[in-house]
C-alpha cells in the first residue's frame, strides 16, 4: 500500500475503460477518494458506480476545477492519462493536420493545461502527485504512428520538466511507458499494433500494478514492460544501429501489407 494514497483526492482522466478505468479502480481499493473522467459521460458513470467515485465527464483539459469541487476543495493526485491514437498509417500516407493537432492538444497541451491549473495548491503546500499516461512511443518510437510517436515524446519531455524544476518543492511525478496494453486503443493501432505491440501486450492492471509498486519506490519512470529499458539504453547508446533495427520492423510491416 502507498500510505500517500489513502484518503487523497485522486483525479484519473479517460478511466471510462483500459488503463484509466484500471487505475481509478486501484486508487479506490487503496482508499482514495476518485474523480472519474471520461469524455464519454455513461462509461464515466458506470466506472464510478462501480468504485463508489464521483464522475466528472468532459474535456480532460477543462475539469480541474471541477473535479476539485467534487474532492471538497483539494486534488491531491492527478492522472493525465487521457489520450487518442489513429489507426496504423498505410507506409508513404501524410497524416492530415486536423490528426495532429487533435493529437498535440489532448496528449501534451491537457497535461499542461492541468498541471499549470493545479501547481499554485501544490506548491503552496508543498505537495501534489502529478501521473502521466505516456507509452513506451514516448521513449521510443512506433511504425505507422506519426502523431502518437511524436505527442507522446512531448507528453514524456513535460513529465521530465515537472520533475525536475518541482520535485524540490513537493511534487512528485510518474511517467508511465508501457508497450501494448489490451485496451480498445490497442485494436485502433491495425497491423502495425498487431506486429509490434499484441505479442507482448498485457492488462490494463498490470499498468496499475506498476505504478503503485513504482510510486512506494518513488520512482519518476515507470516500465510496466521492464525490458523497454534495454531499448532505450540501446536508443541512446547506439542511435544507428536502432534505426536500422526499427526500419527492418517497418519494411517487415510494408512487406506483410
Amino acid at each position: 500500500m502507498v500510505e500517500a494514497v489513502q484518503g487523497a483526492g485522486v483525479v484519473v482522466t479517460g478511466a471510462g475503460g483500459g488503463i484509466g478505468a484500471a487505475l481509478a479502480r486501484r486508487f479506490a481499493a487503496e482508499g482514495a477518494r476518485v474523480v472519474v473522467n471520461d469524455l464519454d459521460g455513461v462509461k464515466a458513470a458506470a466506472v464510478a458506480d462501480e468504485i463508489g467515485g464521483v464522475a466528472v465527464p468532459g474535456d480532460a483539459s477543462a475539469i480541474v476545477s471541477e473535479a476539485r469541487d467534487a474532492l471538497g476543495g483539494t486534488v491531491d493526485v492527478y492522472c493525465a492519462n487521457a489520450g487518442v491514437a489513429f489507426p496504423g498509417e498505410e507506409p508513404g500516407q501524410e497524416v492530415d493536420e486536423k490528426s495532429w493537432s487533435l493529437s498535440w492538444d489532448v496528449n501534451v497541451m491537457a497535461h499542461v493545461r492541468a498541471a499549470n491549473a493545479l501547481l499554485p495548491d501544490w506548491l503552496e503546500r508543498g505537495s501534489g502527485r502529478f501521473v502521466s499516461t505516456v507509452s513506451a512511443a514516448g521513449l521510443l518510437t512506433m511504425i505507422g504512428a506519426a502523431p502518437y510517436a511524436v505527442t507522446k515524446h512531448g507528453a514524456y519531455a513535460f513529465a521530465e520538466y515537472l520533475s525536475l524544476t518541482y520535485r524540490h518543492r513537493g511534487v512528485k511525478v510518474h511517467a508511465i511507458c508501457p508497450q501494448g496494453v489490451r485496451t480498445d486503443m490497442l485494436d485502433a493501432t491495425g497491423s502495425a499494433g498487431d506486429l509490434v505491440l499484441k505479442p507482448t501486450a498485457i492488462a490494463p492492471e498490470d499498468v496499475a500494478d506498476a505504478l503503485f509498486k513504482g510510486m512506494a519506490e518513488d520512482r519518476f519512470l515507470i516500465l510496466p514492460h521492464p525490458e523497454v529499458a534495454g531499448y532505450y539504453e540501446a536508443r541512446a547508446a547506439t542511435p544507428d544501429r536502432w534505426l536500422a533495427g526499427m526500419n527492418h520492423i517497418q519494411q517487415r510491416w510494408e512487406e506483410a501489407r
